[in-house]
């Protein structure tokens, strides 16, 4: 099975207007969207994220900048998910971007190499980190595989969806989709019986 790796994609302040057409192409590029929100950043939030550029020179422009608007934080998982948002997204200097990787976010979308329109979790262990600053609820587990969900459907829902068109086919109902949602229901063997007069009174 493939092992599907999440990352934070982050659309900072001055591509916010564009948030909508980088989010297609987040999609169209493989990755499913797992958790979304707007958020305005505080400053201290913004140092807890750039923490690795602490005592730079840029740093108090990059924490101001990233805390004067609002920001779309996203988790996005695939195969490979932090190299290949990296890759998608581009090097941080938005000019140079549009030189060596014409087609990357940040050639599209920025304008320096601090407003450069995204970021990407550099790491496995930084995007743990910082997926858990702005989705401390977040489960950062790995997603099941392919295998595992095929093994799944397998086990539990094709031997019933079988045998419901089967027994459709043998009965040819006039509304057949009514017809197999109400026999699924009544032979889910995934489900408790639930008595319908347990609720009335002796």
């Amino acid at each position: 099975g493939v092992y599907v790796e999440r990352t934070l994609a982050l659309i900072k302040p001055d591509a916010i207007d564009k948030a909508g057409e980088i989010e297609e192409i987040i999609l169209r590029s493989g990755f499913t969207i797992i958790q979304k929100r707007k958020v305005c950043l505080s400053p201290e939030v913004c140092s807890d994220i750039y923490a690795a550029h602490y005592g730079k020179m840029f740093f108090p422009s990059l924490t101001a900048f990233m805390s004067s608007g609002t920001s779309v934080a996203m988790v996005i998982a695939r195969d490979r998910a932090i190299a290949y948002w990296n890759e998608l997204i581009g090097p941080a200097n938005s000019v140079k971007a549009r030189e060596t990787h014409p087609v990357s976010l940040r050639a599209l979308y920025g304008t320096d190499d601090l407003r450069n329109a995204v970021h990407g979790s550099g790491t496995f262990s930084a995007a743990e980190r910082e997926i858990r600053i702005i989705f401390p609820d977040a489960s950062i587990d790995p997603i099941p595989s392919s295998q595992s969900a095929i093994s799944y459907l397998n086990k539990y829902v094709i031997p019933t969806l079988l045998a419901g068109l089967t027994e459709l086919c043998k009965k040819k109902p006039t509304g057949p989709i009514t017809w197999l949602a109400d026999w699924l229901i009544a032979n889910n063997l995934n489900q408790p019986n639930i008595c319908e007069d347990f609720l009335d009174e002796p």
